[in-house]
């Protein structure tokens, strides 16, 4: 649910001018930079009202700005956050360091000792690690379903869980990194229900929405609990940042609020106002980055050197992950992947001709980048793993950019001569 106070306007309108006054700083248009490690008080018992108001939630000062420490808040977090939240359609939000600093921050919070996290796979190798490495160490368990348009391949991926211990945690990311795998997000809030039913306790529900971004994919409108965001790929748009954000219910949201100025992975004030400035053009830059992945994407599938894309508009009529698609999502999205005839010699060579195109493992930004999932971004997955969600040793992830569409194909084609 939404807050209330938020205006009726579109994302886009949001994303340029909501939870800003410019009043708040000698009328400038813009929110200026916080650059400011604590903040002052008029007097003794304003600090103590103001910690009393920021910790208890009541006394004169509630309701406040309630500025005392940055790592406890700041301006620019307070501008970003209400933003995010309005874009996202939430009642809360939270601004990060870092994606995975705010996937961490859920699992932490929402994981204890000898409860579950029933995930989708393919999920970003970090996220992945951190249910099936790093939580089990804190005495949690993980399991993965495969198809996440497939009530029965999720729900039993969910009993399986359920046998070592309770389910606290349903956990997707669609479309899927790398393979733009879609989990019906209307399914995992049923299925969310399910296991309530199974064990009187309803799991928090928790989507990574990066890959399409709130202007093309909504999952709070589908019932979902909490929404996390990598900033760093599509909102903050030129790979020169690191954010993450988590969006979602007031009562899920004020919890991670007060172990994230325990844990001091706030997102710091110039970055605040970089991503700021980056969400005003986010709807713009990536429909022009949908444009030129359709042409890409097209390109790709009649070459005969590929053996298949996994770019969303392609997915098949008649299937259930087609009618997902259809319901769930307002674009195609322009990161995929496409599977050369081979494997990684194949992979490297036509990657080592490349020119124009960046090998790197970021996504969402103005240039395009390339890499070759196994060895990169999927390194640290078993094998087996990788090859139940899709990912081949010759399987390349591309993040379409700005560029002219025909200089990104020609330097395909010419990477694909040595193949």
């Amino acid at each position: 649910m939404a807050d209330p106070k938020t205006p009726p306007f579109r994302p886009e309108t949001l994303a340029i001018s909501h939870g800003w006054d410019p009043e708040d700083a000698l009328r400038s248009a813009k929110p200026p930079i916080f650059m400011t490690a604590t903040f002052t008080y008029p007097s003794a018992q304003t600090a103590k009202d103001v910690h009393r108001a920021y910790f208890d939630g009541d006394g004169p000062e509630a309701g406040g700005a309630l500025h005392i420490y940055s790592r406890l808040g700041h301006p620019g977090l307070d501008i970003l956050e209400a933003r995010l939240a309005a874009i996202d359609g939430a009642e809360a939000a939270l601004a990060y360091c870092s994606g995975m600093a705010a996937h961490t921050a859920v699992a932490l919070a929402y994981l204890k000792p000898g409860e579950g996290v029933v995930h989708g796979r393919p999920f970003y190798s970090g996220v992945d690690g951190l249910f099936n490495e790093i939580m089990p160490q804190f005495g949690a368990h993980g399991t993965a379903w495969t198809d996440g348009c497939d009530e029965a391949n999720m729900w039993a991926a969910c009993e399986a869980a359920m046998a070592k211990g309770p389910v606290a945690l349903l956990a997707a990311e669609s479309p899927g990194n790398p393979t733009a795998a879609l989990v019906d997000l209307d399914l995992l809030v049923k299925i969310a229900g399910r296991i309530e039913a199974a064990q009187g306790r309803r799991p928090i529900v928790m989507v990574d929405n990066t890959l399409l971004g709130p202007f093309h994919q909504r999952p709070i409108e589908h019932g979902v609990d909490l929404v996390v965001t990598s900033l760093t790929k599509y909102c903050a748009g030129h790979s020169d940042l690191l954010a993450g954000a988590i969006s979602g219910r007031k009562d899920l949201i004020a919890p991670l609020k007060l172990q994230r100025l325990t844990w001091g992975n706030h997102l710091d004030p110039y970055n605040a106002w970089l991503v700021l400035r980056s969400l005003e053009t986010v709807h713009i830059r990536t429909e022009r980055a949908m444009e030129n992945a359709l042409a890409v994407a097209e390109w790709l599938r009649a070459h005969p050197k590929v053996a298949g894309v996994t770019y969303l508009g392609f997915t098949p009529e008649g299937t259930a992950a087609r009618a997902v698609f259809e319901r769930q999502c307002r674009g195609a999205g322009s990161t995929f992947s496409f599977h050369l005839h081979g494997g990684e010699a194949e992979a490297f060579r036509m990657l080592d001709q490349l020119r124009l195109l960046k090998m790197a493992v970021n996504l969402g930004g103005s240039n395009t980048l390339i890499c070759h999932s196994a060895s990169t971004t999927h390194y640290a997955v078993s094998s087996e793993n990788r090859l139940a969600s899709g990912i081949t040793d010759g399987t390349i992830r591309l993040s379409v950019g700005l560029e002219h569409v025909d200089d990104i194909i020609a330097d395909l084609a010419q990477a694909f001569e040595v193949v």
